[in-house]
């Protein structure tokens, strides 16, 4: 398979390489001129600029360093050219970026190291390769990515490559010597597949013939065994399966009666079906599907003849129906019909063997032991050595078929019977007059049925196979097997607790197969040894897939182990290998850091020159692809810009795309403003809710908000919402309050108080009007006093300074004043249902002083004269008296 692939190998290894020319090699970020035989990449040039560039594989945008290559890449005239197994398009294709500059799926191969001379790619392929090995001769190859190769070094070496080798010659000990390639796949499929299968680039199994399944682990159906061989011509079906023998289990027939619509017969080249004997077509049109006049379904299912002289019988047990002419019922046997006795005209008996024939007796014929009449046709029984049929006599041969049919004969019922159920032909060894129509043994069958023991039946009984000669007869096995397949020796289980393996029994299995029903089982092709049937249940693995892996032999280890043979295990590679084939630093194959390279199977420090670092994905030094001019020879004008970095200018914006940045800034504010309005006046309308729930006002229902949206739109209220009567004495008392307040700032501010021997000075406190109580209600225009103060009261003057707070009254409703003191200025919502009595007691002598002092006015009246007593009541001024 892979010999087809290589076949350039060998043609480049003898040619000659073509003269180095100086040249500019790129990767992204830098160029580097010189001499170089590189020829992995592609080639991009650009009209109008001169030097061309060798890009290397890795990914290019319109940013990528230096000036030269960005110069180029950027260009409308870029054309790129690239080299055999890189990219899809043809040579002098234009450029499109981001440009990837990869190889293809497959490997590539060079007859020089670094990459150098004309090479050779091949693709991956589409079979698995088997055990094929094919030698092949290179310097240096690089691999795609995802891809890994299997390749065999000097004698018995198999080495995994997962990385492009810049230098064949700095592979480790274990890796030098001869190359052969063993295989080539994709690394991208999960589950891996099988032997069988080959990983495509795609990530999927491509499957040898016969094989299938996602893993290519298991035979298509019609194919058997370890590689998946088509079943034998001949067979409908066998005994298929990758563990399958394709043992016949469903021949091919021919003329089978269901192709003609028929159950009981032959089918004939023109359709038509001819029934085997005692049947006929049904009433439903079928062919061969019932039992011919005379003859009548028995339990076996086969067409039995009736008894003589009984012209249509019962199916099951046999009983006639209805006699022939010259019969009649026998009383003691439902099944038969006797025969009428022969006699004369005048009444005479005639004995058997004769018949009436006017007044005397006469002699039937010899075939005939009783007849009607002196023909053989006339016969009611037979003689000797003839049976009844249709109508005749007729003799047999000497296995007592009936002539002219493939009948049998009954020495019981003297008539030609039907052979057994589904026979064609039948016959009876020796036959003679003592035979029984069940000795009869069948010589052919229906199409679709074997022959066993003279029966016809689907398929052979164990202990039997089919002959291959006639594909009809069951033979049967020799003793040593239970069951067998195309000969008396070929077991596919064995007696005496013997185990069948490839035909023979064994006391044990061999090392490749597993026991299972009696027989040695092939393991699956994948496995060495195994304990079951699947590709999963592998104990140990060939040589092409040594790697045992949770029952699975798989082909490789991960990439950054090795395959360890003495333990056969997958054992880690050194921390300085990206993969390798040993243990140690020494058995690299690969690096793992990005400023190391490969050195007789060590990773070491690149050092590279001229300001270059490694290439990504080929381990060698850009400076190490291209060689500097040689000393004395002129390298030429060095293109400008391989060290100069893209400057990147950016372009003013034009002025309509400037105003549509304006628009779109002052839409978003325009945008942010609304919504914040909005989420204000919702947390506004939130607060006044919850306000008018804690002042348990009314609650304002959608009905309520529809009739003041109303109210709003059209400018009135035609139906306005009648106040609940707790709302209606708050505001009841709040007017009382008013007023009372009102009245009181009339009294105190009159400051015309008739103080007729009183000897009360005007207070020097500042003045009450100023000051407001925090949360009271302003109920007047003017200032207003919170309430009254037993100060003011008796002296007639108004306080200077603040009023002391009052207490306040827990139920303001059951009268306007306290007794004691003025009621407090902050107003409160009565709760007009829980409303309970004040209880009455005794007054205080100032108490009642002061009550007589609160009496309101006379209507129309701004003024309160005090009366002369001839003696102050006030308690107060009677105990200052007291006390000066």
């Amino acid at each position: 398979m892979l010999s087809s692939i290589f076949a350039a190998t060998f043609a480049f290894g003898a040619s000659a390489v073509a003269q180095s020319s100086s040249s500019v090699v790129c990767v992204a970020g830098q160029c580097l001129q010189g001499y170089s035989n590189t020829t992995l990449g592609a080639t991009l040039s650009a009209s109008g600029i001169s030097t061309e560039v060798l890009l290397l594989p890795g990914q290019y945008t319109s940013t990528t360093n230096p000036e030269l290559l960005h110069e180029l890449l950027t260009s409308s005239s870029a054309k790129l050219s690239p080299s055999t197994g890189f990219g899809n398009s043809s040579a002098g294709s234009s450029v499109s970026l981001p440009l990837n500059i990869a190889l293809q799926p497959g490997l590539a191969i060079y007859p020089q190291a670094f990459y150098s001379g004309q090479g050779s790619y091949s693709s991956l392929p589409t079979s698995p390769v088997g055990n094929t090995s094919i030698p092949f001769t290179a310097s240096s190859f690089a691999l795609s990515g995802n891809v890994w190769a299997a390749v065999s070094a000097g004698s018995s070496s198999r080495v995994i490559l997962w990385n492009s080798v810049p230098d064949v010659s700095q592979l480790p000990a274990s890796a030098s010597g001869s190359l052969s390639l063993l295989n080539l796949q994709s690394s991208t499929c999960s589950p891996a597949c099988s032997g069988n299968g080959i990983c495509s680039a795609s990530g999927t199994c491509q499957c040898s013939s016969g094989f299938t399944g996602s893993s290519c682990e298991s035979c298509s159906s019609g194919f058997f065994g370890p590689e998946c061989q088509a079943c034998p011509s001949g067979c409908t079906s066998c005994d298929d399966g990758i563990s399958g023998t394709g043992r016949c289990l469903v021949p091919v027939v021919s003329n089978l009666p269901s192709s003609c619509n028929c159950i009981n017969g032959e089918c004939g080249a023109n359709g038509q079906c001819t029934c085997i004997g005692g049947w006929t077509s049904a009433s439903n049109g079928t062919q061969c599907a019932a039992c011919a006049a005379g003859f009548f379904l028995d339990t076996s299912g086969n067409c039995e003849i009736c008894q003589l002289g009984c012209q249509q019988c019962a199916d099951g047990t046999g009983d006639c129906i209805s006699c022939a002419s010259g019969f009649t019922q026998d009383g003691n046997d439902r099944t038969k019909c006797d025969a009428l006795p022969q006699t004369t005209s005048n009444g005479t008996v005639c004995p058997d063997g004769s018949y009436g024939a006017g007044s005397t007796c006469a002699v039937c014929s010899p075939l005939c032991t009783t007849c009607t009449g002196p023909n053989s046709n006339n016969c009611i029984i037979c003689g000797p050595s003839t049976y009844k049929f249709n109508g005749s006599c007729v003799t047999t041969n000497t296995g007592g078929v009936c002539s002219g049919s493939n009948l049998i004969a009954n020495n019981v019922k003297h008539e030609c019977d039907a052979c057994g159920p589904k026979c064609t032909t039948c016959q009876i060894s020796n036959f003679n007059a003592a035979s029984t129509v069940s000795q009869a043994q069948c010589t052919g069958c229906l199409p679709g049925f074997v022959l066993s023991q003279g029966e016809c039946v689907t398929s052979c009984p164990s202990g039997t196979f089919l002959s291959p000669q006639d594909n009809l007869t069951c033979t049967a096995c020799s003793s040593s097997c239970t069951s067998c397949v195309g000969s008396a020796t070929n077991c596919l289980t064995c007696a005496n607790n013997l185990l069948a393996s490839n035909g023979q029994c064994v006391n044990s299995c061999p090392s490749n197969t597993f026991s299972s029903s009696g027989a040695c089982i092939p393991c699956h092709p994948d496995c060495a040894t195994c304990s079951g049937a699947s590709f999963s249940q592998c104990t140990s693995c060939n040589k092409a897939l040594p790697v045992l892996t949770s029952g699975r032999c798989l082909a490789t280890c991960s990439q950054n182990q090795y395959f360890d043979t003495t333990s056969s295990t997958c054992q880690s590679c050194d921390s300085s290998c990206a993969s390798c084939s040993g243990a140690g630093p020494n058995s690299c194959l690969a690096c793992s850091s990005s400023s190391q390279v490969l050195r007789e199977g060590a990773c070491t420090s690149a050092n590279c020159t001229s300001g270059t670092s490694v290439v990504p994905g080929l381990g060698a030094c850009l400076s190490e692809l291209v060689v500097s001019s040689p000393s004395g020879t002129s390298s030429g004008a060095v293109p400008s810009g391989l060290s100069t970095p893209t400057i990147i200018t950016t372009q003013r914006l034009q002025w309509w795309e400037i105003l549509l940045m304006a628009l779109g800034c002052a839409f978003i504010f325009v945008t942010f403003l609304y919504c914040w309005r909005r989420r204000a006046r919702k947390q506004r309308a939130k607060d006044t809710a919850a306000f008018a729930s804690a002042k348990a006002l009314h609650k304002q229902s959608w009905r309520w908000r529809l009739a003041r949206f109303g109210e709003k739109l059209f400018g009135h209220n035609r139906n306005p919402r009648p106040e609940s009567e707790s709302v209606a004495l708050w505001k009841l008392r709040a007017a009382e309050e008013a007023r009372h307040h009102k009245e009181m700032e009339k009294l105190i501010g009159a400051q015309e108080y008739s103080c007729t021997g009183s000897s009360r000075s005007p207070s020097p406190l500042p003045s009450l009007h100023p000051y407001k109580r925090r949360g009271s209600h302003d109920y007047s225009d003017a200032h207003r006093l919170s309430a009254g103060s037993m100060y003011s009261q008796t002296t007639g003057m108004v306080r200077s300074g603040p009023e002391p707070r009052q207490p306040v009254k827990s139920n303001p409703l059951t009268s306007r004043f306290s007794t004691t003191t003025f009621g407090s200025s902050v107003l409160k919502k009565p709760n007009v249902l829980k409303r309970q009595p004040t209880p009455s007691k005794p007054l205080s002598a100032a108490e009642r002083y002061a009550a007589s002092v609160r009496q309101s006015p006379e209507p129309g009246s701004d003024w309160i004269t005090p009366s002369d007593t001839g003696g102050s009541r006030n308690p107060f001024r009677n105990k200052q008296a007291m006390l000066s």
